[in-house]
């Protein structure tokens, strides 16, 4: 029988020790390991999440944010959404929101956020009592701007795909605005604001809020 004992580290590529460091410094990590040669592997510890990272593999894109993943499960997001966001505006003067590295907002409510590392691992800080089932498109208890404000979330939160969180979102508002009930139509407009300005999308933002 196999022991109950057992730990999981995920090992990430790294195309930027330096920037690397310094992020996870300002999220509070210790460098418990750092080697570049012959072979780069580092090592990473903050109470109970341990990140190794080694040599990325021939064609590693960071821009294409699809390196690797770890997934910590947590009994609260929320605090340490807070105590990442003042490491990082301490260290970096701003919280980074969009490029990388960057922290993903927390609405309150939320059950997970990511970090986005310098060479496009996500870090995904997921709650335990987080529901196992989604409605992808929205809920469907939902109807017309308020579901499709559902769905940008579901983009933003579980996909991390912003873009196509303000592309439906767009859609949805020429559609639906003029139907909807005041608060909603309010909400849908900050999180498109929200939006645009982490995708530099004003102009068109504009253009949707105009009739356009």
């Amino acid at each position: 029988m196999t022991s109950a004992n057992e730990t999981t580290v995920p090992v990430l590529p790294c195309a930027a020790v330096d920037e690397t460091v310094e992020f996870l410094e300002a999220l509070g990590f210790e460098v418990t390991y750092r080697q570049t040669r012959p072979y780069l592997y580092l090592a990473f510890e903050r109470g109970g999440v341990h990140l190794h990272y080694a040599k990325p593999p021939v064609g590693h894109d960071p821009a294409a944010e699809d390196g690797g993943a770890c997934l910590v499960f947590v009994d609260r997001v929320a605090p340490y959404h807070a105590e990442f966001k003042a490491g990082l505006k301490a260290h970096y003067g701003r919280v980074p929101s969009a490029g990388r590295p960057r922290i993903t907002r927390y609405r309150e409510g939320a059950s997970r956020f990511t970090l986005v590392d310098p060479s496009g691992n996500s870090l995904i800080f997921i709650q335990r009592d987080e529901p196992m089932e989604l409605e992808y498109g929205g809920s469907s208890e939902l109807t017309g701007l308020a579901k499709a404000l559902d769905n940008a979330r579901i983009l933003v939160e579980f996909k991390n795909d912003d873009r196509a969180a303000f592309r439906a979102l767009c859609s949805a508002y020429r559609r639906h605005a003029a139907a909807a009930e005041p608060e909603t139509r309010a909400a849908a407009v900050a999180e498109l604001t929200d939006l645009a300005g982490r995708l530099g999308e004003q102009e068109k933002l504009a253009s949707v809020l105009a009739g356009g």
